[in-house]
């Protein structure tokens, strides 16, 4: 090992253990990402001055009932998307892991198509302004992937290729050459980053007065983020071919940057169209 090697600092994935129950980092970090998630969209709910007219696309009750439709989402679609996305060959050879998701294993692009779902199932069912209801969720989803990707560095996943840089980490399972912790570099450029873009955008700018704008913007500033980052952590399962450095994380973001850009100008036009 490098001296200048950063050691992996072997976190227990159990962050509590009560007799047969065990209570893991993994779910915390989901269960945290989506309250800290929804009592921001509660405060944004709250700020009539975001509004177009002063009017809040939605009271604090439903955004109490959101929270259940888009964890739902989450949890379903981003299981399923890791399934189906990246490892369909193992669980079908062991379906009984589809349902093992305190080991790990959500796909972020499965997780956006399942809480998309549901959001738009929820705006119809309330009679709500769906692109408006993406948009509180959108300026919030960055916390969500910040305690995902932190979740990702307890479990020892989604590590990077070598590396001689300093901040180099050996992960256990994964040899002696310092690895790219490419999980804290999404944590930072996705979580960090990416909510003080969308914070700027819907204050600053006043985002949220232009249904679609915000959640434009996160779709466009995620994928460009998550292609940077996928290439620091070439993985073989989730390269397309041994030959080329092109993962799925690339290929699957470049759909959300185009209906980023979708979304950004059907917002400008329409913003237009009212003025």
């Amino acid at each position: 090992m490098s001296l200048l090697a950063i050691s992996y600092p072997q976190i227990d994935p159990v962050a509590l253990q009560i007799g047969p129950i065990a209570v893991r980092w993994y779910g915390l970090a989901y269960a945290a990402g989506l309250i800290l998630g929804w009592v921001y969209i509660k405060r944004l709910v709250a700020n009539a001055s975001l509004w177009r007219d002063n009017k809040p696309a939605m009271t604090a009750d439903d955004v109490d009932e959101l929270l259940l439709w888009v964890a739902a989402g989450v949890v379903v679609g981003g299981r399923l998307g890791h399934v189906l996305f990246y490892e369909p060959s193992y669980y079908f050879e062991n379906p009984l892991q589809v349902f093992a998701i305190w080991r790990g294993g959500m796909a972020f692009h499965g997780g956006l198509l399942g809480s998309g779902l549901a959001m738009f199932l929820f705006a119809r069912r309330k009679g709500l302004v769906a692109l408006s209801v993406m948009d509180v969720v959108a300026a919030a989803v960055p916390i969500g992937l910040f305690f995902g990707r932190m979740a990702n560095f307890v479990n020892g996943e989604i590590v990077g290729t070598p590396t001689d840089m300093p901040w180099g980490m050996v992960f256990p399972g994964w040899g002696e050459e310092p690895r790219h912790p490419a999980m804290l570099y999404e944590a930072a450029l996705e979580g960090i980053v990416l909510f003080l873009i969308l914070r700027f955008v819907t204050h600053k700018w006043m985002a949220l007065k232009q249904p679609g704008l915000t959640t434009g913007i996160f779709l466009v500033g995620y994928a460009v983020f998550r292609i940077f980052c996928e290439f620091f952590k070439i993985i073989e399962y989730r390269q397309f071919s041994p030959e080329y450095p092109i993962t799925k994380g690339m290929v699957y973001s470049i759909p959300m940057l185009l209906l980023g850009i979708w979304f950004i100008m059907l917002a400008r036009s329409k913003s237009r169209a009212s003025t």
